[in-house]
């Protein structure tokens, strides 16, 4: 019977058919550690660390910290402990703060190429000049700042010279693109906020959509896969690609990976409150007791409620990986978990406190002896 696959592995395997080189493959699985995993992540974690194990090839664990008001030690040690617990192995371990020096001079490269600049606006009036879907938005007044004083202004960002809100520094696209997150898009802001790796040596952070696909770059992931939620994203994820990529390695002559952008359907579980955001005002507020409670559908809570690994990764092989986003029943779960404990959950039945019965119409003397399950 031939192998079934799922969209993802047909695109790896056309890749390697049109001569990507198979120990060029690499993935990520890149949380922001500014709670703990859910139910929801699981899935993302299984289909990066399969399609490793499918491929042999190597995984990355990264930690996307660049918001030091959201993000904490205790997060990163959950995760880790989490993802190892359901039997997964990464073959590094890094931080997109391992890179904000990279990051920050890339920064500078696109303002000395006119393709960034300062700008001086406060948030809501930027976010005004966006315009919408429909129509176009406007030109900051700044958009057309002297280079020299853009480097002056963004050096003096990164050294705390300035306020929070002060300035921020934009990609120069375009305010008329379609895909609105295209108008100029902010890449830099200021946070004076002790980080938890840093410190308090930077106060200028990148945002999500330069730290990222950058990050992929460096690592030399191959095959970026992330949630439909980031499909818009994508467009932005290969501007910036297209601004920093040489293909090949000026030093040592090899050639460089450009990484590619794949999304598939999210993990939606109904009667299941999937927003990380809502689970930690649950924390906050003392509804539940910590992001390990049992009620919780965080992967600790699973696991402290009697969830084994095995059963969850089970219910996200079930599930599949697809394009198109679906609610899955949280029965599904509960059977998989069934399936799990039927099979390795050590238990028998004894009647304590026996009720004879007479059977009137069975043959006097006669026995019989009847097998029963013994799960041990």
């Amino acid at each position: 019977m031939k192998e079934s696959k799922n969209f993802i592995e047909n695109i790896i395997d056309e890749d390697l058919a049109s001569g990507l080189d198979q120990s060029l493959l690499k993935f990520r699985f890149p949380p922001e550690p500014n709670g703990f995993l859910h139910i929801g992540h699981v899935k993302a974690i299984c289909v990066n660390f399969s399609l490793a194990k499918k491929y042999k090839a190597p995984v990355v664990l990264r930690f996307d910290d660049t918001n030091p008001v959201k993000e904490e030690q205790q997060y990163i040690d959950a995760i880790k402990k989490d993802i190892s617990w359901l039997g997964f192995k990464w073959d590094e371990e890094r931080f997109a703060s391992d890179y904000f020096e990279q990051l920050y001079n890339w920064a500078l490269e696109l303002i000395k190429n006119g393709k960034a600049y300062v700008d001086s606006q406060s948030s809501t009036l930027m976010a005004e000049q966006k315009g919408t879907p429909t129509s176009p938005g406007e030109n900051s007044i700044y958009r057309d700042r002297p280079i020299e004083e853009n480097i002056r202004l963004f050096n003096e960002m990164r050294q705390g010279v300035y306020a929070e809100g002060k300035h921020v520094l934009r990609a120069k696209i375009s305010m008329n693109a379609n895909n609105m997150l295209l108008r100029d898009p902010v890449i830099y802001r200021v946070i004076k906020k002790e980080h938890p790796r840093t410190g308090s040596n930077w106060v200028v952070y990148p945002l999500y959509d330069w730290a990222h696909g950058e990050s992929d770059y460096i690592e030399q992931i191959s095959h970026s896969l992330c949630t439909l939620e980031f499909k818009p994203h994508r467009e932005l994820y290969n501007w910036f690609l297209d601004q920093i990529y040489t293909e090949l390695d000026s030093v040592s002559n090899t050639i460089k990976v450009r990484p590619n952008q794949y999304e598939f359907a999210r993990l939606n579980l109904n009667y299941t409150v999937m927003s990380k955001r809502k689970l930690l005002q649950l924390v906050q507020e003392n509804i539940v007791n910590g992001w390990d409670d049992p009620r919780m559908p965080t992967i600790s809570g699973l696991r402290r409620r009697g969830y084994t690994a095995n059963s969850i990764r089970k219910f996200c092989e079930t599930i599949g990986v697809a394009k198109r986003e679906n609610v899955i029943d949280v029965s599904l779960l509960e059977f998989c978990l069934r399936e799990d404990l039927n099979k390795t959950a050590p238990r028998v039945m004894a009647v304590l406190d026996p009720v004879k019965v007479v059977i009137t119409n069975y043959p006097e003397g006669k026995e019989e002896l009847l097998d029963a399950e013994n799960n041990q």
